[in-house]
């Protein structure tokens, strides 16, 4: 194989329109579910959700590698209203999530608006209209609000290797996993130490004939200590689910103190390091191998890990971390900087995904025609990261600056769905055709986000997935969850460039 294989683009079908839902909703992971139970909940029942793929689920949908679990504990990763009592861990794992997003679907009555096999190929604002032309693989859908919950753990980020081209053996993505690929007695490489990679190599290890982690930044790790849930703690949450709430809100309550170092005290990191440091020096006893895994950047900078099973692998007889940089790929081996070739069978990739370039970017554009990856020209940004100036009727959910580093983003792109509803509500109440942010309200806002990460621990000088390339920090919001739900706590149409439906105009069924 010569490099991984991206899958060929979805070609539209050439049927003509064949729905014209008032509001249309693309991706159906946590955030088009969620909007999609919301939106029945409170009465908008004229709408599409559509998704590219053959199942809901999103990231959880396409991550199967082996050990892929949620590092934010069982209790709040699920929708607030919809929570599930079925949790048989307290990380839950890929499978799980998958499976509680797949019968919300039936559960709350989202199936009949459910449209799989869906690509969004295209979205253009007309202007004679007032709605969406969306062209997806399946045909055109013209909808008046749409609603983008693709979010950005979409395309797979892929380092740019000399001679990866030529590599004539197994190469994938973690987030592409091989299932058909059997690894047994292979000579294999993991290409990062981020999150899944961290997750993937204590699997793999036990199997694989040798296993070499090509490490370029080592990560703060943090011990993980998870457990199962018996049925006896299940019943107790399907008997009484307000238990399982006062739980869920403690959870939250731990979790968002944890963020007071990230964005109010970056100072008060060493004594959360000296767990970490503490965490490393009882799993690797050897001095140099422990002086590789320890990282030379302020612990929060990027993104904290959690296991107690990744060092231990390494230190298998069958296992090697190599921190010398990748000169080049041959057909059947790596080489590195030092001269050292190692044969392998089999490259695998834990180096994350593509943030700079946001996947809604490349399929929509704005009223003038232009795709949104060109307007932001590497730095992403959006109002509240929900709405885009130059889109009227456009919400994004989990856009620039959404994502968090010490909590569960589900309250992230619950706050949204709200903000989201309440436009909704407004257009419908005060008969709106259009809303479409101010070019000024956005520009306020986000010249004010970025003033606040002066002061974070993400700016205290490594270089993440956080940021693009000129330092501008585009996947995190710099402050508190709460803060965030408060600032989307209405709608606030005073942002917003209006227009009033005529008399005969539908608007938000």
């Amino acid at each position: 194989m010569a490099a991984i294989e991206t899958p060929e683009r979805a070609e539209p079908t050439g049927e003509a329109p064949v729905e014209s839902p008032d509001v249309l909703i693309v991706g159906a992971g946590f955030a088009g579910v969620g909007m999609a139970i919301r939106m029945l909940g409170e009465g908008f029942t004229d709408f599409l959700v559509i998704e590219r793929a053959d199942e809901v689920g999103g990231t959880w949908r396409e991550n199967t590698y082996p050990g892929c679990a949620c590092d934010i504990p069982s209790r709040v990763y699920s929708l607030s209203f919809a929570q599930n009592p079925e949790w048989s861990t307290g990380y839950p794992r890929q499978e799980e999530i998958w499976d509680y997003l797949r019968s919300l679907i039936d559960e709350r009555g989202v199936r009949p608006h459910l449209r799989l096999g869906h690509e969004l190929l295209d979205a253009r604002w007309s202007e004679e209209s007032g709605r969406w032309a969306v062209e997806t693989s399946r045909g055109e859908i013209s909808a008046r609000v749409l609603i983008a919950g693709m979010g950005p753990l979409t395309d797979p980020a892929i380092p740019d290797l000399p001679g990866l081209d030529r590599f004539e053996g197994a190469v994938f993505h973690t987030a592409e996993w091989d299932a058909d690929h059997d690894l047994s007695g292979e000579r294999v490489a993991v290409i990062g130490t981020g999150a899944s990679a961290i997750q993937v190599v204590p699997e793999i290890q036990p199997v694989v004939e040798r296993l070499s982690v090509f490490q370029r930044t080592a990560p703060w790790i943090m011990p993980r200590v998870d457990r199962e849930v018996g049925e006896a703690e299940k019943r107790v949450y399907r008997t009484f689910p307000f238990v399982q709430r006062a739980l869920r809100a403690l959870h939250y309550l731990l979790l968002e103190s944890r963020g007071f170092p990230f964005f109010i005290a970056p100072k008060s990191f060493p004594l959360f390091e000296r767990i970490a440091r503490r965490h490393l020096a009882r799993q690797v006893p050897d001095p140099e191998l422990r002086a590789k895994l320890t990282p030379d950047y302020t612990m929060g900078c990027k993104r904290v890990l959690g296991s107690s099973t990744y060092y231990p692998a390494l230190q298998e007889p069958n296992a090697e971390l190599v921190t010398d940089p990748i000169a080049e790929v041959r057909e059947r081996s790596i080489v590195t900087a030092d001269g050292a070739e190692r044969a392998l069978d089999t490259i695998i990739f834990g180096t994350g995904f593509e943030i700079v370039d946001l996947p809604l970017g490349r399929v929509i554009r704005d009223r003038e025609g232009r795709r949104l990856s060109d307007v932001w020209d590497g730095a992403p940004e959006a109002y509240k990261g929900t709405a885009v100036a130059g889109c009227p009727n456009l919400f994004t959910l989990l856009g620039p600056n959404v994502g968090l580093g010490h909590n569960s983003v589900i309250h992230m792109i619950e706050s949204q769905i709200s903000y989201v509803l309440d436009a909704l509500r407004q257009m419908r109440e005060r008969r709106l055709a259009v809303v479409e942010v101010r070019p000024e309200a956005q520009a306020a806002y986000n010249e004010r986000i970025q003033a606040e990460f002066e002061d974070t621990v993400w700016l205290t000088g490594c270089r993440s997935w956080y940021m693009n390339e000129d330092g501008r920090v585009l996947a995190l919001w710099p402050a508190s969850t709460l803060r965030f739900r408060a600032e989307l706590a209405r709608f606030d149409l005073a942002a917003y460039e209006a227009r009033a439906a005529s008399p005969r105009e539908p608007v938000a069924a």
